[in-house]
């Protein structure tokens, strides 16, 4: 599993005083709120920056960090991913994962036949859709719903899924 989760992405400057416009990926954007600290993340290296402030503006995170003090400094990171280290990240509810650690898994049905990996994850408003890529390239869509997600075991490092007809 990733020590670091990342949860939003650095694309602007915003006012004179050093703030950063963050595009969140996550869907609690309040939990910016609750970070003392987060990690700024580029091509070349991962540096720690403490949090002095945090707005909210049109589904944008704006934040104030220690030592950046004017819209030049801010502007050196943008393009930049932000991140938070797994401990540092809320508790989730049972049954719930971070969609980090469910990338990879391999995908079986009830019977024991292997549909591929997880490739992606994306949400529809109503649920999730698990995208499994198998060794050729072909996907197959399924709803993260209870009746087809049975089982995650992460510690095995696979998903036991349940086909509903006409479903693939």
């Amino acid at each position: 599993m990733t020590d670091y989760f990342e949860i939003g992405q650095i694309v602007n400057t915003f006012g004179i005083k050093g703030m950063v416009k963050i595009k969140p990926f996550t869907e609690n954007i309040e939990q910016f709120e609750e970070l003392e600290k987060i990690y700024i993340k580029n091509k070349s290296s991962k540096k720690e920056y403490k949090i002095q402030e945090v707005k909210y503006h049109k589904q944008m995170v704006l934040i104030k960090f220690e030592g950046i003090e004017n819209p030049e400094d801010a502007d050196l990171l943008r393009g930049s991913y932000v991140l938070i280290n797994r401990k540092d990240a809320k508790p989730l509810e049972e049954g719930t994962y971070y969609i980090v650690d469910l990338l990879g898994l391999d995908v079986y049905t009830e019977e024991g036949v292997l549909l591929g990996k997880v490739d992606d994850i994306f949400n529809t408003g109503s649920n999730d859709v698990y995208v499994v890529k198998d060794g050729l390239g072909k996907q197959v869509l399924l709803p993260g719903i209870d009746e087809v997600i049975k089982e995650v075991d992460l510690e095995n490092k696979k998903i036991l899924v349940h086909i509903i007809p006409g479903l693939i």
